[in-house]
This record gives C-alpha cells, sequence and structure tokens, in this order.
C-alpha cells in the first residue's frame, strides 16, 4: 500500500493548498508568511540559471510582501520574486519541496527526501479537491531566500505542553508505528 509515499503526497497537498488560499485571499492573510525550500536540481524544478548556480542544492524563499504571478496548479506552484534587484521566475513541483514553515503560527512541515517520490506517478491531483486557479497575487514588500530559524521536532502531533509552546516541525515519523 505504500502509505509512507501516500503520507508525503498528502502533506504536499498542504502546501498546495496554502499556496491557493493566498492566492484565493488576494494575499496572505494577516502575519502569516511562507518559508518554503526546494531542492534546486530535482526534475521539473524551472530557476533561473544564475539561481541553480549560487543554490545548488536547495534554496529558500519567502513568500511574504513581494511576489508576483502566484500560481498554484495540481502538481507544482509558480511564482516570480525579486533576487538582488531583478525579477525571476520560479516553478516548482510539489515534490521537489523540503520544508514548508508559516513562522507567523509556528507551523512547520519537513518532507523526507524526494528520491524516493521520483519514481512515483503524480498523484497530487487525485488525493485534494479541485479548486479553480485564482488571479494573481497582487505584488507585495520584499521578499528574501534567507533560511527560517531551526524548529523543534514534534514527537507526538497534536499534544501540547508548555515546552511545546514554540515551532512545531511534523515529520513522518510521527505517525509511523514505533
Amino acid at each position: 500500500m505504500n502509505y509512507d509515499q501516500m503520507t508525503q503526497l498528502a502533506l504536499r497537498g498542504v502546501v498546495r493548498d496554502a499556496i491557493r488560499r493566498v492566492i484565493r485571499e488576494d494575499g496572505l492573510p494577516g502575519a502569516h508568511h511562507f518559508y518554503i525550500t526546494f531542492l534546486t536540481r530535482f526534475p521539473g524544478v524551472d530557476i533561473d540559471e544564475s539561481l541553480a548556480k549560487k543554490y545548488t542544492d536547495e534554496i529558500t524563499i519567502v513568500l511574504e510582501h513581494q511576489y508576483w504571478d502566484l500560481k498554484a496548479g495540481d502538481e507544482s506552484f509558480e511564482v516570480t520574486l525579486k533576487f538582488s534587484g531583478v525579477p525571476k521566475f520560479l516553478s516548482v513541483p510539489y515534490t521537489a519541496v523540503t520544508r514548508f514553515h508559516d513562522p507567523s503560527v509556528g507551523f512547520a512541515l519537513q518532507f523526507d527526501p524526494p528520491e524516493a517520490m521520483q519514481d512515483a506517478p503524480p498523484v497530487l491531483a487525485q488525493i485534494a479537491p479541485k479548486t479553480p486557479e485564482a488571479k494573481p497575487a497582487a505584488k507585495h514588500a520584499p521578499a528574501s531566500a534567507k533560511k527560517p530559524a531551526p524548529s523543534k521536532s514534534a514527537d507526538k502531533v497534536g499534544e501540547k505542553t508548555a515546552e511545546d509552546a514554540g515551532d512545531k516541525v511534523v515529520s513522518l515519523d510521527s505517525f509511523r508505528k514505533k
């Protein structure tokens, strides 16, 4: 049944749905902003060659104030961000995403290495309900390529203690039978 792979695909669907909500609402609500880390050389990633040379393995982008043409397809998302003042188009398959973090609410997802996903048929579209593509996002303030601060790892999903009040990283290990 390969439940691990199904779980990875479903969790990557959270990334897609979060981006779609930003598009529908014409911007990020409140203090929300996203750090999205992805592999720059993963099959299907389309980034400017200068970025691929500078970030040879992975890059973390920030969707906060300044981005254009945000689109969320079934298998990938697209956005234009400025790097050193120059707009650059990015197209990223969700399977290339390794981390997703919304520090405004302490929510983070960390994914298993996507090498295992390469042989998988594209099924993200089959898991989540279809939502119509929305209009491109409005112009927002500077995006950066800084990485977020490290997050705490969650041992048990859904259980909060005083110690857990900070950021959480939800990984597949928390769902696996020990």
